[in-house]
């Protein structure tokens, strides 16, 4: 039993890629089938991946090293078969933040951290949790994000002369609009016309990959009008792509900064496995496939230390680039492989003609990136929604934008939570039962006793039903219970048979009651007690304390002997 349960265990662990590659699952149509949808996604990607790193303050071959590995990792470890990976809008501003603060260096210990709870989480079978995470705290936070890396690109997209970009949302438009004269129409014009581009092609040739396509046009505009504007090389030199292990020769961290880490390291990993995660249901939607969630937690975080141990940035599932890859045609892992080796030889070839790429193009790419970021219909349409989830959206939302990501996702984590027992609260409850009508007939011909069509309880006899649930938010409504009954009964019956489960602080307050009811002189049954809550009962030591034979399956048993009591005195 033990070994079928290990194999069970580890069964959840293998890759896709080891279950399609394969000569039984795999043909040379397949192939040539990823390959098609591979470098078609590479050459996707190849924009976008410069400009998140960019946008995180960070030379673009950053974003190409995380592409090229974080990418091929993720599609070779993980658990969806169409996965793909690499940087994403959702890692810029936290990038950003970290790398003001604590440098590049800072950002590759926070990584790794993220990473190693990544693999915690995966082996600790937490990914099919993370789906419970609530719908408007994901849109909040990504409406949000969408509106940060907008703000980020106003300065290259205006060719304003800002020279050190801040993080937060206030001082980035109090800069913008200060230095708001130094426009320079010519980058303006650039930025413009990409972006034209863009929805041309989305609108009228939505076969032609948007992003490359209206980059590598306005680059040759620019090439061959000799626009006097800010490229790729001008900024950041000649691209050379390396791969270097980190050196902490220089870097120093004190006790205090790594308490700083470990937030922002949450968030990585918070924000890695929700977005890899909705990215793998976004695919199984797709093609009706299942994905397994606890092996692409450990894919993702083992993609995510090997990119920054090679010199990139925190990476996740990109859905956008995920569903690009099964429109064109994708049959296994592998095309995400491929998708990671096309980026490799483009930037190994024709470094050089991306290094003339205009940094005004990028930042057209990444406002049309925000803009589908942005969920707007779905943040538009959460107004109609019950006031606590207007709440949590916009509690997270404002953080977000006007603080940062990682105190929006602790705030609507903690508001969810609370919203939550609040709910429960309103459908558990504590309820006085003064008659027993014909609902219950049912009950007592299953249990083969009495059956009763309307019964008027006995005097100084009470009884109380709990509904749901019985955990800490309903556990101090058993409090006053006895105190708002004007004449103490003699005995009093407490209906459990409507409750599922109970944690600690219900058996606590169980105890707390049976104490008081000793107090006042009055005897304690518990009827409709089921075998999974009588177990927790036992095991806690309440059965024991009240008394087996003060505990009863049914309530016309506790009845009855309420009824021999009360004759007998």
């Amino acid at each position: 039993m033990k070994n079928n349960q290990k194999v069970t265990f580890w069964k959840e662990f293998i890759p896709k890629s080891f279950t399609y590659l394969n000569k039984k699952n795999y043909s040379w149509g397949f192939f040539k089938s990823d390959l098609i949808a591979g470098v078609t996604v590479g050459v996707v990607a190849l924009p976008l991946a410069m400009a998140f790193a960019i946008a995180a303050g960070l030379p673009p071959e950053k974003g190409l090293v995380t592409g090229i590995i974080a990418g091929f990792l993720i599609s070779f470890l993980g658990g969806s078969r169409y996965q793909v990976g690499g940087p994403t809008g959702a890692f810029v501003v936290i990038i950003y933040a970290i790398v003001q603060k604590n440098g590049f260096e800072g950002m590759i210990l926070v990584t790794i951290i993220a990473g190693i709870i990544l693999l915690i989480a995966a082996f600790a079978r937490i990914g099919t949790l993370i789906k419970y995470i609530p719908y408007p705290l994901i849109i909040g936070f990504t409406t949000g994000i969408a509106v940060i890396i907008f703000s980020s690109q106003v300065k290259d997209f205006l060719g304003l002369k800002i020279v050190n970009m801040p993080a937060d949302f206030i001082s980035i438009w109090t800069n913008i609009f200060s230095v708001l004269p130094t426009i320079d129409f010519i980058t303006f014009a650039v930025a413009l016309g990409t972006l034209f581009l863009i929805l041309l092609i989305r609108r009228f040739y939505p076969i032609l990959p948007w992003g490359i396509t209206s980059v590598v046009v306005m680059t040759i505009v620019v090439w061959v009008f000799n626009f006097p504007i800010e490229t790729i090389q001008t900024r950041f030199g000649e691209m050379k792509l390396t791969f270097s292990l980190p050196n902490f020769k220089n870097f120093s961290i004190s006790i205090s900064d790594w308490r700083s880490l470990i937030p922002d390291a949450i968030t990585i990993a918070l924000l890695a496995g929700i977005e890899s995660l909705l990215s793998a249901l976004v695919a199984d939607g797709m093609t009706g496939g299942k994905h397994r969630s606890n092996c692409e937690l450990m894919a993702q975080g083992v993609a995510n230390i090997g990119s920054v141990l090679l010199g990139g940035i925190p990476a996740t599932g990109a859905i956008a680039r995920t569903a690009t890859i099964i429109k064109t045609g994708a049959k296994s892992p592998l095309a995400g492989m491929i998708h990671s080796l096309t980026l490799l030889i483009i930037v190994l070839f024709f470094a050089p003609l991306v290094s003339k790429i205009p940094l005004a193009s990028l930042s057209a790419v990444l406002i049309m990136v925000a803009w589908n970021m942005s969920e707007y219909q779905h943040f538009r349409h959460l107004f109609k929604a019950p006031f606590s989830d207007i709440v949590v959206l916009l509690s997270t939302f404002l953080c977000t934008v006007f603080i940062d990501l990682t105190v929006a996702i602790e705030i609507g984590m903690i508001l969810s939570v609370f919203l939550f027992v609040k709910r429960m609260k309103e459908t558990s409850g504590l309820t006085s039962l003064t008659v027993l009508d014909k609902e219950y007939k049912e009950e007592s011909e299953k249990y083969d006793v009495d059956s009763i069509e309307k019964k008027t309880l006995p005097a100084r006899v009470e009884v109380f039903e709990i509904s749901g649930p019985f955990f800490f938010g309903v556990a101090d409504c058993l409090k006053n219970a006895l105190s708002n009954i004007e004449l103490t009964p003699k005995i009093f019956i407490l209906r459990m048979r409507k409750v599922p489960m109970i944690d600690t602080s219900g058996m606590h307050a169980l105890i707390d009651f049976y104490n008081v009811c000793k107090k006042e002189g009055t005897t304690l049954f518990l009827s409709g007690v089921g075998l999974q809550l009588s177990k927790s009962l036992k095991k806690y030591g309440v059965i024991d304390l009240i008394g087996e034979k003060n505990i009863f399956s049914h309530i016309d048993y506790a009845l009855k002997k309420a009824a021999e009591i009360m004759d007998n005195k």
